[in-house]
């Protein structure tokens, strides 16, 4: 985030005043995949190596941290190099993923991308509803770049008893579970033991990204989206939403909530 001066108007108290604000950056992070541009992401410039990572993994380049040889981050540039096992240009051509830019308002997997086979989530995970509730309403306390600039969204990962495994804020919804999600593949996570709360709307995109890396479950804040919904359905995951005070709306697979 960077300051900038401002003129504050109080059309109560008929006053003006100058004074300095905190605002949201936007930076463009590039990807190069095995020395070739794979995608351009404007985000937040902070968690960038696990934003690429994380990106790539819930786009389903990498099906595994495993995959990858290693990383290298300079600037604005990540690049990733990928074990000469990988047929990188086999999975880019099925998934139909082409150098592109990803601005913050769009997840970057197309709709078309929905309409084939999902994976289904298998996972025993079960949390006390409570525990979804205090995550969840957990991030406004934690989320220091949203008080102060109100630009922002908030993502995190925690575990069934609520301790936390990774959080990140980004001007993308997207690009701040992406960043979790790297974060929580560096750390080794088990991530059907995990579940997913975030700030943001639970659109097809969202849903999409925590059911390829094997999140069983997602709660938000916000409103869930009839196609994250229908997303939800086929990949197997719970999907909460309006989680506020003491109250939650359980979408799909309720079993996984305990009361």
């Amino acid at each position: 985030m960077r300051r900038v001066e401002i003129l504050r108007v109080d059309i109560s108290a008929g006053k003006v005043e100058r004074l300095t604000d905190h605002v949201a950056e936007e930076k463009p992070l590039h990807i190069f995949l095995n020395k070739a541009h794979y995608a351009t992401i404007l985000c937040s410039p902070t968690n960038l190596r696990e934003l690429a990572i994380g990106h790539l993994l819930s786009e389903g380049v990498v099906r595994a941290i495993d995959e990858i040889k290693g990383t290298s981050l300079k600037g604005e540039v990540c690049r990733v190099e990928l074990k000469s096992d990988v047929d990188l240009e086999k999975r880019l051509e099925r998934l139909k993923l082409h150098s592109r830019v990803i601005v913050s308002a769009c997840g970057g997997s197309k709709p078309y991308q929905y309409s084939g086979k999902i994976r289904r989530v298998e996972s025993n995970l079960k949390v006390k509803a409570k525990i979804v509730s205090e995550c969840v309403n957990r991030l406004n306390f934690v989320a220091g770049v949203f008080r102060k600039t109100g630009g922002v969204h908030a993502a995190a990962m925690y575990r069934a008893d609520g301790t936390i495994v990774a959080f990140a804020e980004d001007i993308g919804r997207h690009n701040a579970v992406d960043k979790v999600i790297g974060i929580a593949a560096l750390d080794k996570a088990d991530f059907c033991n995990c579940f997913l709360a975030l700030s943001g709307r639970l659109t097809a995109d969202i849903v999409y990204k925590a059911g390829r890396v094997g999140l069983p479950l997602v709660a938000s804040l916000a409103s869930a989206i009839d196609t994250g919904i229908a997303i939800a359905k086929r990949s197997n995951v719970t999907l909460v939403g309006f989680v506020r005070g003491k109250r939650m709306n359980v979408y799909t697979f309720p079993e996984r909530i305990m009361l």
